[in-house]
């Protein structure tokens, strides 16, 4: 990328706008090149201007050059509209030293520059046509041009067709061969069956699909700093009055709304500004910077420098930006600042000695007074021998994601994410499709304490406006599959045929039996659920409770994350002993329990409620108070109602069969109160949790 921000590579000034901008952009433009032709000291064709337009990094403009050159007799928008020649001279369709496919050549690589690959791809076509034998490399160009269109069925065709071509014309083919890489690349990407839980949808914004908008960086709340292509308000002769500015925005609305300039000044009137970011304390600004070194047409040339300031927050606003100190060096770029939340660092990237080649990103520690310690490269497990741009930290879930183009992917520029801090990294993963397109993808932005692709804002110039826009991706959470096994606890042999009830906080409930292995498999959807309980039961067995304890996790499904269980257990019951009559006397305070998450009374409670009848009957003066309690697992407010439930149902059961409702009193305490430990030396006490759910009848004989 030889632009130093990535911004708007597409200009423009290509006229791709409506019918109430079109007039002031020509405007603008017309002054803008009559001022620039004013310089020259004769009239020059418009191949010498195309050239020279072309050098400047212009490449638009040099592109509607070459076509007036091409086809002098032909009205275009913004060509012969533009008076690049101010006596209206029309030059001939041909040269006595040039010829007509070296000028579309230069034309093709004009578009590609800019970003037009529709038309990019028709001129290279035409070369590839007029001379197969000498313009052999139009053939990979017009691949790459047709893979950026999303076109790439004919792309892989071309590049084979390229790659089986002879003769000298054919210095690409270690990039084609690259570009058959990318091409299976982008082919398994496409058929990702996770894709389905991926929404990606362009922000709405004012006027972004003609001026572009990019790099929104969090303020806080719903306010961002965005950068935008804007005029300038004062024109420099010979310079492109179009350069980036900052702005303030509102998201609401699936859009960025309210946009106001930022009050940021810029150190001169031909510079650019954007890539923002504030420190965590919100005390200080730091932004990119960056102008082409000698400008002006028509002799620009030169190196496009950027750099990194930094202002302080004062009362009405900014103070004046300056250099940051120790990131910048003299004739390298250093750009794309980003102040981790937790205050402590600053990424960026730059191209400065000492990296791994191109642009790598680089980290410095923050100081109180908004400077930094010396930058440290974050290493080779994140930068290449290309480009690695535009760093974002995510400090909650410690993954730093970036933007390369010296990785596989899907063309262009590429997100990838990589776990870990400052210089220990795990292997960088593309961030897969629909992500990441066949296009540039750059500059992402996601809410801390919130999985990375949640809610996230990134750039793309995937779409049919001329730069860079922004862009909101929702990824859907996986499926989650919840397995595991129940055995003897003392034979440790599986147990088949248990009845196995999960339950989550919220109270929703899952039921299944363990098959002929003992295993028992539960499917929870893609919602998150907390503080999962499990209830078996069997015959011959003691009830189990027990907290569910995930051995291990297996996310290679795309679609579905399976969560392996703890080996659950259960206790075989002691033999049954002949049942003695129970009687009761008035003085007796009665325990009844209850299953797991139930308050149906078993025969052993009704055993004892009937004789609690009799001697309510003998004893007309006495009354009963029942006291519900639930075990440890669950929600507070769930357990209030379970244990509201249980003291009913034994006050119920005494009424319908005769004991007036005035004598019946009871009262609910939820959890409160274990008389049994749930768990001991951290390992879950079924036995305990189930002397804890019960209810308390206590007899007075007033």
């Amino acid at each position: 990328m030889n632009n130093i921000l990535y911004s708007v590579r597409k200009k423009v000034y290509s006229f791709k706008t409506n019918a109430g901008t079109t007039a002031s952009i020509l405007a603008l433009l017309i002054c803008w090149a009559s001022s620039t032709q004013a310089q020259s000291q004769q009239v020059k064709s418009p191949l010498q201007l195309a050239d020279q337009y072309f050098a400047a990094g212009e490449y638009y403009t040099a592109a509607n050059l070459y076509e007036q050159y091409l086809n002098p007799s032909k009205k275009q928008i913004g060509v012969s509209e533009f008076p690049l020649n101010i006596k209206g001279k029309r030059m001939s369709g041909t040269h006595a030293n040039v010829s007509r496919t070296e000028v579309l050549f230069k034309q093709a690589e004009s578009y590609r520059l800019a970003n037009y690959w529709r038309e990019a791809a028709a001129s290279y076509r035409k070369c590839a046509e007029n001379n197969p034998s000498q313009y052999t490399d139009a053939i990979y160009w017009c691949a790459v041009c047709e893979r950026s269109l999303a076109h790439y069925d004919t792309a892989w065709q071309m590049v084979q067709q390229y790659l089986s071509s002879d003769g000298d014309h054919t210095q690409y083919k270690d990039a084609a061969e690259k570009e058959l890489q990318t091409l299976l690349f982008i082919r398994q990407q496409l058929s990702r069956p996770d894709s389905i839980l991926v929404k990606t949808q362009k922000l709405n914004a004012p006027n972004s699909n003609e001026k572009g908008l990019f790099a929104a960086a969090h303020i806080g709340g719903d306010q961002f700093l965005i950068t935008s292509t804007q005029p300038d308000s004062l024109l420099v002769a010979g310079v492109n009055p179009y350069h980036s500015h900052l702005f303030y925005a509102t998201l609401n609305d699936g859009g960025l709304q309210e946009m106001f300039p930022a009050d940021i000044l810029r150190t001169t009137p031909i510079t650019n500004q954007g890539a923002a970011t504030i420190s965590a304390d919100g005390n200080y600004l730091y932004f990119s910077q960056w102008k082409k070194e000698n400008a002006r047409l028509p002799d620009a040339q030169g190196k496009t420098i950027s750099s990194i300031y930094y202002a302080s927050r004062q009362n009405t606003g900014w103070s004046a930006p300056a250099l940051l100190p120790s990131v910048n060096i003299n004739g390298y770029s250093s750009k794309q600042p980003f102040c981790s939340t937790d205050g402590k660092y600053l990424f960026f990237a730059s191209d400065r000695p000492g990296g791994s080649g191109g642009f790598d990103i680089w980290y410095a520690s923050l100081k109180n007074d908004g400077t930094t310690d010396e930058p440290v490269n974050v290493g080779s497990a994140i930068n290449t021998s290309a480009d690695e741009q535009a760093p974002f930290y995510h400090t909650s879930s410690s993954q730093l994601v970036f933007s390369s183009n010296g990785r596989l992917g899907m063309g262009g520029y590429d997100l990838f994410a990589a776990t870990g801090n400052e210089t220990t990294w795990k292997p960088a993963e593309n961030l897969g499709y629909p992500v990441n397109s066949s296009r540039d993808d750059i500059y992402f932005f996601a809410p801390e304490k919130t999985t990375l692709l949640s809610n996230a804002i990134f750039s793309s110039d995937r779409g049919e406006g001329c730069c860079l826009e922004t862009y909101n991706i929702k990824k859907a959470p996986k499926s989650k599959r919840l397995a595991g096994v129940v055995r003897d606890c003392q034979a440790n042999s599986i147990l088949a045929h248990a009845e196995v009830i999960l339950k989550d906080a919220a109270g929703q409930t899952w039921k299944t039996s363990t098959n002929s292995d003992g295993k028992y498999i539960f499917d929870l959807g893609n919602n998150n659920h907390e503080s999962l309980a499990f209830a078996i039961k069997k015959e011959l067995y003691l009830d189990t409770t027990a907290s569910s304890k995930i051995d291990s996790i297996d996310e290679s499904d795309l679609l579905t994350d399976k969560l392996t269980n703890a080996d659950l257990c259960m206790q075989k019951k002691p033999e049954e002993k002949p049942e003695e009559k129970i009687v009761i006397k008035a003085e007796d305070v009665v325990t009844v329990y209850f299953d797991f998450d139930r308050s149906i009374l078993k025969p052993d409670a009704t055993n004892k409620l009937d004789s609690i009848y009799n001697v309510l009957v003998e004893n007309p003066a006495a009354t009963i108070q029942i006291s519900g309690y639930t075990d440890g697992l669950g929600s507070v407010a769930y357990n209030n109602t379970l244990s509201d439930r249980r003291a009913r149902a034994c006050a119920d059961y005494l009424i319908k069969k005769g004991i007036e409702a005035t004598r019946v009193s009871f009262v609910s305490f939820g959890k409160c109160c274990p008389i049994e430990m749930e768990i001991i030396n951290g390992r879950d006490n079924p036995d305990g949790r189930s002397r804890n759910r019960r209810a308390l009848i206590n007899v007075k004989n007033d």
